[in-house]
């Protein structure tokens, strides 16, 4: 069984100050130009924010915020840049309850059905970025939905050190990049490191990079992260039948 969200959260109640500073940061900037919507999925009902360019079979991002965070803010953080470049953003709202985190990986690709009901998505080019708790998430995303998401990428987020066995669930060997601050207080830089040599020894495609002067904000960082980490996911796509 994997770790309970609520465990996170007590191990990282610091986590809980940055992301109420990011979202003090996106103060105000609830978008008119996205949509709430409630997906029922055979494991429970799950919110997600949705942002939807004009476009044709367009890849999409699933967005998961950190603990004590909202989905909004991180569809503003991402939001120019799907306009430039036709991304489909799709933000659940996670809640910190220890039946969510063993059901998290499903709820994610159910909202991603969901929205494409009313949204033309691309199927080889569905992705996800978390930050922090829900880079955790991520992680599970990438493990138990690999032949799903494409592509996956974490900032100020590793696995855990008992929970390193979850890299054996993946059948596919997702791509996966990681993004951390070398000032983080609240996520250990060593332990980032070990789940960056953990991917490595197990064969996982793998962009990590380090960000000096940097701690635990994302959104003191989003422009570059999220700039970098699509450039990553523009390099990967689900392989077509028979590839």
């Amino acid at each position: 069984m994997l770790e309970p969200l609520l465990a996170i959260t007590a191990r990282f109640r610091g986590v809980l100050a940055g992301a109420a500073l990011f979202a003090i940061c996106a103060a105000g900037a609830r978008a008119r130009d996205t949509t709430s919507h409630t997906a029922h999925c055979a494991e429970a009902k799950s919110r997600y924010v949705l942002f939807a360019p004009v476009g044709k079979e367009m890849p999409a991002i699933v967005l998961l915020h950190g603990a004590g965070g909202t989905p909004e803010p991180m569809v503003e953080a991402w939001k120019d840049l799907a306009k430039r470049e036709g991304i489909v953003l799709i933000a659940p709202e996670l809640p910190r309850e220890v039946k969510f985190e063993p059901i998290a990986p499903q709820i994610f690709r159910c909202d991603v059905e969901d929205a494409q009901k009313a949204v033309p998505l691309d199927p080889r080019r569905i992705y996800v970025f978390g930050h922090s708790m829900g880079g955790y998430l991520a992680y599970d995303a990438a493990m138990f939905q690999s032949e799903f998401f494409a592509a996956v990428a974490v900032h100020a987020m590793g696995i855990a050190e008992d929970y390193r066995w979850i890299v054996q669930h993946a059948k596919r060997k997702t791509p996966i990049a990681i993004y951390i601050g070398l000032e983080d207080p609240l996520v250990s830089l060593a332990g980032v490191q070990k789940t960056r040599d953990l991917l490595r020894q197990k064969g996982f495609p793998l962009r990590y990079v380090e960000i000096k002067n940097h701690d635990h904000n994302y959104a003191a960082v989003a422009d570059k992260v999220n700039a970098d980490a699509w450039a990553f996911f523009q390099q990967h796509s689900l392989p077509t039948r028979g590839d």
